[in-house]
Formats: structure tokens, sequence, C-alpha cells
């Protein structure tokens, strides 16, 4: 390793002196990191002058370059607008602009382009060298631009992409522009856990650069990339060096820390020598370095640093004629947990290297052997600490967006190009296509596709098929030309069907939150599929692996356990999200996994390398009594009465909640912070309790810094239970809907109004009062947004399809089934309009929407039925 470590110490060091030129256009800065409601412990280390300095890109190390990341100036515009003449701000790249450590920590809408603006200066380009811009990753479309001028673009938001920016740049001082265009979840771009509105499994949005960007000079003729495929039974390394500018007189060798090399043509496969190899593994990560030179009429002309592992991953019987995952001709179990690949401070992207490489660490330190790197493609980096650690990785694609071709065609294109980046690295030994029916389709096609992208390892066809619908027959098909049949069973564990030549593993299970008092992303909506105390976790987790002990006999061969860390309001990490607190030692989650694997004992971390505190074992709740007779008593801080009311919530004592958050919200300085209005539409449950006059008197902002309205909709209920429940099961006719609608509007006219007029509606469908209900939906729809009463409309017209016949009610019905379908097409909303058109004498149409709610919901056998009819041009009303 003496030759790597040597590249990799000149590269920091020439990193450092760019940086410290740099400084000097930032040193009157103002940035610092965004309040945030946890943090780890790296978040402190972050330092704008020298942020993740490290070479990116550990596979093809070179020694002339410059780190860009810092600080860089933002702006945000409207989607379709002209560059901007001025700026907002700073930003910290390459943090997402949603981060704290961006210094912004503001959402991108799909409305919005972002704009990032920095000067470079030209580099030493004698000899005709070329400069290469790269970016390590920019989500989702970018479009860049060197003195004014577009240089190029690149449209996904996990892939490297570089580009020749020589011929654009001019002596002394250069402006490098940056646009970028993500629409998040709604677009056509494969988004991964990432969501506008964050909850439960899905996280919030990293929009933007989000990882490192560099400047490097290279020959006129240079390296471009190589492609390494070990072969260990035949004991050699398959190399193709790729190069751009070399032809005729060019050569290339390369040379193995073992001492072998090989010699020949760029562009051609190689076969180096790897005899006796040392094979990677779990138990021995051992790693070969690889020194790459391209040569002109034998003259070193360009060369980079590299290095590759020997190994093999396979399925086949073992020695009982079961179906196995085999690693280098051997058996080895894969016990791995789920990784998310979030942080609170950065999201996407670590605060620091040393952080990136903890998590491997952390894992391997637990007494696991494998990742699954879930719906996220990581920096090269941290592909390069797993490869170190000896960590099996299971890379997830992204998932595709939707149903759209442009969607289906974006989806097809990343996987291509995150399987091309990713080729080399040891660590990762299966590619997962889809998961748990996620936007799937031709599963076939695309498993088969990938097996002959990279023959070199094999493929999971479709993580948690169970979780789609489907007979057994059915889903068996689903995983046909997949290499292993994979459930998910939370908590479980569980274990997949056998089918012929395919592995059976569980992709996931576990999900047991443990929530940790002081270090929750959010302790009002913490969740898991199932809770525990801290005090029960090992028993309960020690129960579990027994279990899955048993199943492995009967034929598993790796499980996947919900998960290492918990992430925002999932708190079912065996870490929490901060990385501060582990809520079973070390010690005992190795001798746990002992059972599982033997060797998992010897995973520990070097003494001292790996720091956290265990979890409090202790029952917080049983304080409860003493607790509340110290409020009782006139104890009023702040923090002492928050941790009290959400006490008093978990252990259901209504009266006592409600009084202490009333003195809680009282002692706010800022109600309106994200944190505050939480806990308010937490624990506003009356118009009396002191949080509904704050949100009514700041509604607007309320909504705003909620999100989805959501400050509108607590108000709409507490207003809907006070002044319509106690009416509305009345029969037909009884129900005064005036004497209502003046206490209401009289008190609250907004947003009393909307919930009076939803009322009314649901009122009229419950009852079949169709002539009332149609004008009830066009008041309603006259006035407010019909993708925020999709599902309403689609009832509304459901009902007039069933219960009408006159032709223009039914037009009216089908103005408003189309409305529903604005936003997100669902397939009973399409089966609805489907009906609704067949029923007015539109068959061509009413086929075509049908076949589209089968598209969306192929298990329905009811819109098959309702198809046939159709076709056949029967009635489908009753």
């Amino acid at each position: 390793m003496k030759r790597m470590h040597i590249a990799v110490a000149t590269i920091a060091l020439s990193c450092v002196l760019f940086n410290s030129s740099y400084a000097q256009t930032s040193q009157n800065s103002t940035w610092q990191m965004k309040p945030v409601s946890i943090q780890t412990r790296w978040a402190k280390d972050v330092n704008p002058q020298n942020v993740l300095p490290e070479y990116p890109r550990p596979q093809m190390v070179r020694n002339e370059w410059q780190n860009l990341n810092g600080l860089w100036e933002y702006a945000i515009t409207a989607k379709d607008a002209a560059k901007p003449a001025s700026f907002d701000g700073q930003i910290l790249v390459p943090f997402p602009i949603e981060s704290a450590l961006s210094g912004v920590q503001k959402a991108l809408l799909p409305t919005q382009r972002l704009w990032y603006k920095r000067t470079i200066t030209k580099p030493d380009v004698a000899g005709g060298k070329r400069v290469l811009l790269h970016f390590g990753a920019v989500d989702w479309e970018s479009s860049v631009y060197v003195n004014g001028k577009e240089i190029g673009g690149h449209a996904g938001g996990y892939q490297h992409f570089s580009f020749d920016i020589t011929d654009a740049l001019k002596d002394g001082v250069n402006e490098l522009e940056v646009a970028v265009f993500d629409p998040t979840d709604k677009g056509i771009n494969p988004y991964g856990k990432q969501v506008l509105n964050p909850g439960n499994i899905m996280y919030t949005a990293s929009s933007g650069i989000w990882q490192t960007v560099w400047m490097e000079t290279v020959p006129a003729a240079y390296i471009k990339n190589i492609r390494i495929t070990p072969d260990i039974d035949k004991g050699n390394l398959k190399l193709e060096v790729l190069s751009a500018g070399a032809s005729g007189d060019y050569t290339v060798e390369a040379i193995a820390s073992n001492g072998k090399k090989v010699k020949g043509k760029p562009g051609t496969q190689l076969l180096l020598p790897v005899p006796n190899a040392k094979l990677w593994s779990p138990d021995q990560p051992y790693l070969y370095n690889l020194n790459v030179k391209l040569l002109y009429k034998g003259k070193v002309v360009d060369t980079i640093g590299s290095y590759f592992g020997m190994r093999k991953i396979e399925v086949k019987k073992d020695e009982k004629g079961i179906e196995r995952l085999f690693l280098n001709n051997k058996y080895t179990y894969h016990l791995g947990v789920l990784d998310q690949g979030f942080w609170p401070e950065g999201l996407h992207t670590a605060p620091t290297d040393a952080a990136l490489a903890f998590d491997v660490m952390a894992i391997k330190n637990m007494g696991y052997n494998t990742i699954r790197k879930h719906i996220k493609i990581e920096p090269a980096r941290w592909y390069y600490h797993a490869d170190k650690a000896g960590m099996l990785v299971w890379q997830d694609m992204v998932t595709c967006a939707g149903d759209k071709p442009e969607a289906k065609a974006q989806f097809e294109k990343e996987n291509k190009e995150n399987i091309a980046q990713l080729y080399n690295v040891p660590s990762i030994v299966l590619w997962v296509l889809f998961n748990e029916g996620w936007s799937r389709y031709d599963q076939q096609r695309l498993t088969e596709w990938m097996k002959k992208e990279d023959p070199s390892r094999i493929v999971n066809g479709h993580s948690g098929e169970n979780y789609d619908k489907g007979s057994p027959a059915e889903v068996a098909k689903k995983w046909a030309s997949s290499d292993l049949t994979d459930i998910h069973d939370y908590p479980g564990p569980g274990i997949p069907d056998a089918l012929p030549g395919k592995a059976r593993v569980l992709g996931e299970w576990g999900g047991v939150r443990v929530p940790t008092w002081k270090h929750q992303w959010n302790d009002l909506e913490g969740w898991g599929y199932i809770q525990v105390p801290a005090s029960a976790f090992k028993l309960k987790y020690d129960s579990m692996v027994k279990k899955l002990k048993t199943l492995e006999e009967q034929g598993l061969s790796g499980s996947i356990y919900t998960e290492p860390f918990d992430v925002e309001t999932e708190e079912n990490g065996m870490m929490t999200y901060d990385r501060e607190v582990i809520k079973i030692s070390p010690e005992e989650l190795r001798q746990i996994h002992s059972q599982m694997l033997p060797q998992a004992e010897s995973y520990a971390a070097a003494p001292g390398v790996f720091k956290a505190t265990l979890a409090d074992t202790t029952n917080r709740d049983l304080q409860y009594a003493s607790l509340l007779e110290q409020f009782r008593n006139g104890k009023r801080e702040p923090d002492f009465l928050r941790e009290l009311a959400i006490m008093a919530n978990r252990l259901k004592d209504e009266k006592a909640a409600s009084e202490v958050s009333a003195a809680y919200i009282n002692t706010m300085s800022d109600p309106l912070t994200l944190g505050n209005l939480k806990f308010i539409d937490r624990f506003t449950k009356t118009s009396k309790d002191p949080g509904f006059k704050i949100l009514l008197d700041n509604l607007k902002k309320a909504d705003i810094v909620l999100d989805r309205k959501r400050a509108t909709g607590k108000l709409k209920g507490i207003i809907y239970d006070e002044y319509i429940k106690p009416y509305d099961r009345l029969p037909k006719d009884s129900i005064n809907w005036s004497r209502i609608g003046y206490a209401i509007m009289s008190k609250y006219p907004v947003p009393g109004e909307e919930i009076l007029l939803i009322a009314k509606t649901v009122y009229y469908v419950n009852n079949k009062d169709v002539d009332s209900l149609a004008k009830a939906t066009t008041e309603l729809m006259a006035k407010y947004e019909a993708d925020e009463h999709d599902e309403l409309l689609n009832t509304v017209a459901w009902t007039m399809f069933e219960s009408v016949s006159d032709t223009n009610l039914l037009k009216r019905a089908l103005s408003w089934s189309k409305r529903s379908l604005q936003g997100k097409q669902k397939p009973h909303m399409a089966d609805t309009y489907a009906n609704l058109l067949h029923k007015l004498g539109r068959q061509e149409e009413a086929i075509e929407w049908e076949q589209k709610a089968i598209e969306l919901d192929p298990s329905d056998k009811g819109f098959v039925y309702t198809l046939e009819k159709m076709k056949k041009g029967e009635k489908t009303w009753p």
C-alpha cells in the first residue's frame, strides 16, 4: 500500500495549498451552519476553507488537481427566468441547499432553478495540457457555464460527470456558473428517498451540488477511465484502459503491487497475472495497488494510481443441494443492514470523510459483513472505505420516478451510468433493480440487461417482491431471471419460497423502534414498525436473531436488518441519527451475531476508534408521577414542560397533556419556528387550546413552515369536530346547514368555509342526494384547488356514475373525475373516469382509460372484468 499512501498524501497537500489561496476571497464570509435539531460530532469540523479536501476518486488518483469545494454564491430564481443579475448570498459547496451545513437551508421547489457562481484561475496548460472540470454529483439537471458560455450539461442526480473546459478558459481569473433544476419527487427523475414533504420512510430532499467539485490538468492524451474484472479461478485481472486523445504510437502499462505487469494498447483487454491471489473478503479485505501508465513511443505521458480486489460472487448449491450465496467459491452468509446514507446536518452529504468512514466502520464493528446501500449512490470514497473494511455491498438502483415513458427512459439511462461508474468497486457484489414494487416494470428484461451489462455480479431483480400484489405463481414470475428470491418481513424474520437456481434472502426485516430521548430528529413523530424500550431491546433482538438462525439452516442465505442508524423520524436504527448513542453495545451485538457468523466477534474496531454512548435503559416513564407533581408545584422550565407533555401524551393522560402542553406553548418566544409549530400542531386539539389562536392568527406563515397546508388542515379538523360532527349523521333533510354555516363563518371564515363545503359534499354523497351534491361540489370546486380534494372528487364522480342517468349531470361528474386525475394518477381514479366515459357512450376513450387503470394496478381483477364488459358494449353500472 506504500505507493497509494504517497499519492494520497501528495494530493491532500495540493488541496491545502489551493484552498489557502482561495481563502483570501472568502475570509469575509458570514457563513455559518443553520440550526438543526441534532447533529453529528463531525459537523463542528467543517471549515469553509477546507471542505472535504480528500481526492474524491480513489481508483483514479492524480496529483495535479484543485478542489473547488467551499463558498460559492447562490441564487434561486423561477425555473424559466434568465440568469440572475445579483445573487442571494453564499452557499457552502458541496452541501445540498436544503441542508444546515449549506448555510442556506431552503427547499428548492420544482418551479425554481438554483444558480451557483464562483471564480477559478486558469491552471498552467503549457505543453498542450487540458483542464478537466469534474462534478461528483449534482441533483438533478445541471447546466455548466464558463465565462458566460455553456460548456455542457448533465441529467442525473447520482452520477459523476466531467467537461474539458480548456478552450473556454482565459488567462487569469474566470467565472464558473452552474444552473440546477431539481423537481425532487415531482418529475421524471429517480430521486430515491427524497421528497419535498418528508415523513416516515421518506426524507428531506437534497438539491443541487452534493459531491465534490474539482479541476485537474491532464496531458493532451490521457487515461480517461479503466475497467477491471477479477478472475480468481484463472488467476488474472482483466484490464481495459480507456484513453482520450491517444492513437497510433500510444501504449499502456499496468503494474500491480504483487510485482506483475502487463503492456498493450489502449482500449484492448489486457490480462494482468495475479497468481496465488490473496482473495478479498470480509474476513481478509486484501487490496492490491495498481499503477497504470499511458506511454507515447515508450515515454510516460500520464499516470494514475488505483487498486483492485480479487473476489468472486455466485449462486450455487451447497453440499445439501441448497442454493446459496458463494463468495470466492465458499458459502458465505450475508448478514447486513439497510443503510440509507443520510446525515442530520448534511442530508445526502457527510460532513467529513472521517464521518463517511465511521459509518462503514461502525457497521462492521457491530458484527455485520454486508451493507445494502438503499436507493442511493454514494460518493466514490464511501465505496473505498467499504473496500478497505471488507463490507459486502448490495447496491440498489435509484427507483424509477413513475410510469411515464420519459421516466422509464431516464431510469434506464441512469442505471447504465451507475453500473459503469461503480463497476470497479470490489465490495459491490450484487445489484438490486427494484424495491417493493415501487414503479416496477419490465422486470425480466431489465434484470437480464443488468446481467449482460455486468456478468461479474449477481442481480436481485426485485427486493421485497412479496410487498407487491399477486398470487404466489404471479409473484414467482416477477422474480424471473433474478439470482435471488427476496421478501421483506417486518418485524420478522421470514424466508421466501425456494425456486430453482435462486438463493433465498430476506431483503429487509426488523424495524424495531427504540426512541432515545434528546437524540431524536423530531421527538413528536418518531416511527418504527414495532417499539420496545431500550431496556428490552437486547433481549428482543437476540430472540429475533435466534429465529434467523433457524431460517438460515432451512436455506436462507442473507438478511438485511432495518437499520444501522436512525434517519429523521425513523427511529429503528442500531444507533441514533447523530451517531452518538448505540442501543446495544458493540460487544453484545458481535456476540449475538456470532450465532450467524462465528467470525463476527473478530470484527471489532481497533481500540479507541469507535466512540458512542450506550443507550440509557432506565424507564423514564416510571418517574411520571413525580414529574407531574413537580409541575403541579409550579415547575415551568421549557425543556421540562416539553418532555412532560410528550410523556403525558405517550401515557395517554389527556388532561395532563393538555395542561402541560398549554403551559409550554405559553413559554414560546417564537411559536412560528418549525419545531414549535410541530409541537403546536400535535397538541392543539380544540379551539380553546392556545395553539389554535396562534395557528389562526398566523395561518399563511404556519402553512408555509409546516408545508402541505398542515396548519389549515389542523384547524379544519377542529372546526369540523366542534361545529359539524355532532350533526352530520342526522337523516337526510334534517340538518340545518344555514345555522351551522353562520356559526362557523362568523368566527372562522378562513378556513371555516372550506371545511363547511367539504362536509356538505360528503353529507350529500352519504345520503345519495345527487342534486344537492352537484351544487355543493360545484361551489367547492369554484373556490378551492382540485388537487387538494382529488379523492373527494373521485368519490363524487363515482356516486354520480352509479346514481344518475341525466347526461348533463354525468358530464359534470366527468369533469370532476378528470380534475381528480390532474395530480398523481391512481388506478381507481382512472377506472372512475373510464366508467363515466363508457356511460356517456364514448367507448374508445373508455377502453383506453380502463386499460390505463389495469396498467396502474395489474392485480385488480375488477378492472379486467370491467374492460371486458366495455369491449362488449355492456353496462358497467347498476
